[in-house]
């Protein structure tokens, strides 16, 4: 047992608690807060969606003991919330409850977005609900109740998001920092290294701003002309990233491509397409690409931004990575999540190490598509937090 001081609906609150207690149970066990729902308990359906330092976040797939000195507010802690006020009524106006499993997690989420999205139209409400799950209403009382709100609180600015989200103390890991030796020419790619997929015709997110923004940076101790010189290379590049397989060798800067993602039960295989742009003179390159995955109904839109700088005097090169994504359908809720950092941190450890492999010739350390699995990556981050936790304490 661990002792755990966290504030709830505004009280603090103390508790000795297992280790491996979801704070969805803390909560409904523990506090006797029962408005929080417990559904899938894989973070997929969204009924146990609550505010973990201001934000939405998924109460079945969060360690209480992660929460440490965060400030949870279930759907009891809203009763007096002046956008939650109007979205009850909308939500009763509307219709759009009928069993009310979902509502609570709805709930928060629709707060969430009229907050932060005070000009969404049906497009974007429906695409930020897209990870919450409901059997009964086929969604149109839902969407129409949060247009109402909007259209009543119209003119009112938008609620910025703080700079560090999630719980854990809204840190998150720091970017780790890989060294590579460089020792010849990149190993050529075999023609029969490339998946036989391809990418049919079908539905696509809209352009826009991502609603995710990632930032991570690593080192790599060869002068920045070389490379520069490697990420030329799409096709040796590509196997570098764990799960990630070419469909066909790239045709000038477009790459179509599929990623093998494994997350608990849930398996998603993307298919995509990637379409990369270069600037030689600057070091700089920017990707845009899209795909989905039919099986999940899942679908992606993405940018990737690379800057390579000189660092110890042009004997080494930092790689600043910029990944914005927007993603939607059952998989939509992990974008949100305070975890997307670390396992940010951790994809970009593995790729430099990946990328020092493949640069040094070698190919033993390069994880195949079925290996990215971010069950691993999720343990190996809970671990390192909680190891950091009881080091504070």
């Amino acid at each position: 047992m661990e002792k755990l001081t966290l504030t709830v609906n505004g009280k603090k609150v103390s508790a000795e608690v297992q280790p491996r207690t979801h704070l969805a149970d803390f909560l409904r066990e523990q506090v006797v807060l029962t408005g929080t729902h417990i559904g899938c308990e894989h973070g997929v359906c969204g009924a146990c969606t609550l505010l973990i330092d201001g934000q939405p976040a998924r109460s079945c797939i969060t360690f209480a003991i992660a929460c440490e000195g965060a400030d949870v507010t279930t759907i009891e802690g809203l009763d007096d919330d002046e956008v939650m006020v109007q979205l009850r009524t909308a939500f009763s106006r509307e219709h759009a409850l009928q069993c009310g499993y979902c509502t609570p997690g709805m709930l928060a989420m629709a707060r969430d977005i009229v907050r932060r999205l005070p000009n969404a139209d049906e497009q974007r409400i429906r695409l930020e609900l897209s990870g919450n799950l409901c059997r009964c209403t086929g969604y149109v009382g839902i969407v129409g109740a949060i247009r109402s709100v909007l259209e009543a609180r119209k003119g009112t600015a938008a609620v910025p998001l703080p700079e560090k989200l999630g719980p854990v103390g809204s840190q998150g890991l720091a970017s780790e920092t890989v060294t590579a030796d460089v020792k010849h020419e990149p190993k050529p790619i075999p023609p029969e290294a490339f998946a036989p997929t391809k990418i049919a015709p079908g539905p696509d997110l809209p352009m826009g701003k991502p609603a995710t923004v990632i930032n991570q940076s690593f080192t790599v101790h060869r002068p920045r002309p070389e490379v520069w010189a490697q990420f030329g290379d799409i096709a040796s590049t590509a196997t570098c990233m764990p799960g990630a397989k070419l469909s066909k060798p790239p045709e000038g800067g477009h790459v179509e491509a599929e990623i093998r993602i494994k997350f608990g039960p849930i398996v998603a295989q993307f298919q995509g397409e990637l379409d990369v742009e270069r600037d030689d003179a600057q070091f700089r390159g920017v990707a845009h690409g899209r795909g989905r995955d039919d099986r999940q109904g899942a679908l992606v839109r993405a940018e990737v931004t690379y800057a390579l700088a000189e660092v110890e005097g042009g004997a080494a090169t930092r790689v600043d990575v910029t990944v914005g994504f927007t993603l939607a359908g059952p998989l939509a809720q992990f974008s949100r999540s305070g975890l997307v950092n670390d396992f940010a941190s951790r994809l970009t450890a593995e790729f430099a190490r990946n990328l020092e492999a493949r640069m040094a010739g070698g190919s033993e350390a390069i994880l195949p598509a079925e290996e990215l699995s971010t069950v691993s990556l999720f343990f190996s981050v809970v671990w390192g937090r909680v190891k950091r936790l009881f080091a504070r304490s």
